[in-house]
């Protein structure tokens, strides 16, 4: 048998690497004894027994039609028993310090919606704890991934995803008013307050029941919900009619979705705000109504009759969203900051 090279320089104490344990893998696959592998990786022999113990798993073969149960190592599951055991190797001295602050988060998720984000946002915005009282949003993250709460991923509104964007050739479509191109820099760049965008929620498609008209401000991500009776001209129009009697005063644009339910909502706006469309299957141009509208899924899933519901149901959800602190206003609530800039 050929001679294992030590070429491996280890300082005492230094955990073994997911690297090295691929080498133990090979070396034990070709026969290396347990004190051969421990050479060649500059480890005590032991360290060699115990990870071939932990990375143990069993395999099975036919022979003769018969199954033959065997055991061999493995290194992912090695690997993955290693960052296990260390998550939860500093979990008693670091859970008493912080219980209180995982009450605040575990209280604030299940009652209110928060996100881990916003929970350590905020805490620390008003500095309910001492920095060794609480842990990082990421640390949050790292603890239910590893069931160290009772909350677990399932129970999360939604983490953060990162999407590639995708440019796909439209056939264009006449808009029903001004485009969004013609839109302000500023108004994209969220520098002025004032800016509404305009958008429905539909339970079932089935163009006979109840839906939820949104209006979002973009600079706050305040959201006014409103349940009409109907995806129709008619009902937005109604309803817009009656957002603009309480809000017009502070109104400066509206930039709607290209679909037929608002090509008429001009008349309604005409010397209230400017209106702009959105490019039809663009829902990318009205970012912050999609992001808002999801949230909104959250209590009113698709499929969900909106005929069941009433007003004090979609007061509801509009009040949970504008008292969730989001990471771009600074862990401020929506409803804070639109109070404030309407006052101002």
């Amino acid at each position: 048998m050929m001679q294992e090279q030590n070429t491996t320089v280890r300082k005492k104490g230094q955990h073994l690497t997911s690297f090295e344990r691929g080498r133990i893998a090979t070396l034990h696959s070709q026969g290396y004894s347990n004190r051969a592998i421990a050479r060649a990786l500059n480890v005590c022999h032991q360290t060699i027994n115990n990870e071939l113990c932990r990375g143990e798993i069993d395999q099975v073969k036919k022979v003769n039609g018969q199954r033959q149960y065997y055991a061999v190592y493995s290194p992912e599951t090695a690997q993955a028993k290693y960052e296990a055991n260390r998550a939860h190797c500093h979990r008693p001295l670091k859970f008493v310090g912080v219980a209180d602050f995982i009450d605040y988060f575990t209280t604030h998720l299940r009652q209110d919606g928060w996100s881990p984000d916003a929970a350590v946002g905020r805490a620390k915005l008003e500095g309910l704890y001492q920095p060794e009282e609480m842990v990082s949003t990421k640390m949050l993250y790292h603890y239910i991934d590893a069931q160290l709460l009772e909350v677990r991923n399932l129970d999360l509104l939604e983490k953060t995803r990162h999407r590639a964007k995708h440019h796909h050739s439209i056939k264009h479509k006449r808009l029903a008013g001004r485009s969004i191109d013609e839109r302000p820099k500023s108004i994209d760049q969220r520098q002025e307050f004032g800016h509404f965008e305009l958008d429905t929620v539909v339970g079932k498609r089935n163009g006979q029941e109840s839906v939820i008209l949104t209006l979002i401000e973009r600079q706050s991500r305040c959201q006014i919900l409103r349940l009409i009776d109907g995806r129709d001209a008619d009902s937005v129009n109604y309803e817009l009619a009656k957002i603009c009697q309480e809000y017009g005063s502070i109104m400066k644009s509206v930039t709607a979705d290209n679909g037929a339910e608002f090509s008429e909502v001009g008349a309604v706006l005409t010397g209230v705000a400017d209106l702009y469309y959105a490019h039809p299957y663009r829902s990318s141009e009205r970012g912050t109504n999609e992001a808002h509208n999801r949230m909104i899924r959250r209590d009113v899933p698709k499929g969900l009759s909106m005929d069941i519901l009433g007003p004090h149901d979609i007061q509801a959800v509009e009040s949970k969203l504008n008292n969730l602190p989001r990471r771009q206003t600074g862990y401020q609530t929506p409803k804070a900051l639109f109070s404030a800039a309407s006052a101002g």
